[in-house]
């Protein structure tokens, strides 16, 4: 490993902190070994709870390159790898054409096929050598892609290298540093997994929630973090469509601090919800019980246990 990168788990962990990055110890552990191994590591877990976070911190801390290919439905080879452009590859054809009409047919072939005219995407980009190191790449939400890319990536994963025909076979000198998140809205193939580490991002516990509130919004006081994080873990033990995430409850108190407020009312629940709770249906639930919340809210000190 090069020298800037956490020679042990104790340093990983300490790597996360100096990111902001609030984790437990398992964490930190995958995140040295998907290093030390170079593997891909694979993070699951709800929207909001922070995988996509890991890898900006580690191409933050790292000082790497990010790269990032959001995954879709109908994703393929030529948004994720390569394209070529082919409306400049015309242009240069028919200037040969004019300027040296005795040019022959495999002389334009290997002048219009030329790198230059190659469209760099994602994948191809994270294969590529980068003066600061082997970049970050993330792919970010795959369970959004259809199987067959699935199984594309699994070539890419496997050697690190890509066969463009007009071109030859393009290798990674360095292996990229991988993070592949999934909201699993959809269960990956076995075969990527096994190509994978992995490691489940759950909801925080109180203290961890936080311990992030004071790392990510440290214009919020303690007793009104204490009652947004108990009003937020509240909401979780309910079935709900889409409960909250971390990055809807830091949302939340940064927009309680944004009007001015420095404590729950139920004026102002009812008021920002939208911020916490994004479908109507979860937000008329919450509605419902807004005076119950407060009271319980109020008559004791928030358990922040899960």
């Amino acid at each position: 490993m090069s020298a800037n990168v956490p020679a042990s788990v104790d340093e990983t962990a300490a790597f996360l902190r100096r990111g902001q990055y609030v984790g437990d110890r398992n964490l930190a552990v995958v995140v040295y070994l998907a290093l030390k191994l170079q593997r891909p590591l694979l993070l699951e877990g709800e929207a909001g709870v922070g995988k996509t976070e890991i890898a900006k911190v580690l191409a933050a801390g790292l000082g790497r390159k990010l790269i990032r290919l959001q995954c879709h439905e109908g994703l393929d080879v030529a948004a994720a790898l390569y394209e070529w452009n082919y409306l400049r590859q015309m242009l240069e054809l028919r200037m040969a054409e004019i300027s040296a009409g005795s040019t022959s047919r495999e002389a334009l072939a290997a002048e219009i096929f030329d790198p230059r005219f190659l469209i760099r995407r994602p994948l191809l980009q994270a294969l590529e050598p980068h003066a600061e190191g082997p970049p970050v790449l993330l792919i970010d939400e795959i369970d959004r892609a259809d199987e067959p890319f699935e199984a594309f990536l699994l070539e890419i994963l496997s050697d690190f290298q890509v066969t463009v025909p007009e071109l030859g076979t393009l290798s990674a000198a360095q292996r990229p540093i991988v993070i592949i998140t999934s909201n699993r809205t959809r269960e990956i193939h076995d075969a990527l997994k096994r190509r994978c580490l992995y490691h489940w991002i759950g909801y925080p516990s109180g203290e961890r929630e936080m311990q992030i509130l004071a790392q990510r919004a440290p214009e919020v006081n303690e007793a009104l973090a204490l009652q947004v994080v108990a009003y937020v873990q509240n909401l979780r033990r309910r079935k709900l469509f889409k409960p909250p995430g971390v990055a809807e409850s830091l949302d939340w108190a940064h927009a309680i601090v944004a009007l001015g407020q420095h404590a729950l009312s139920a004026s102002l629940l009812e008021e920002t919800l939208g911020v916490l709770l994004k479908y109507e249906e979860d937000i008329a639930a919450a509605r419902a019980s807004i005076d119950e919340d407060l009271n319980a809210l109020n008559l004791r000190k928030p358990s922040l246990s899960r």
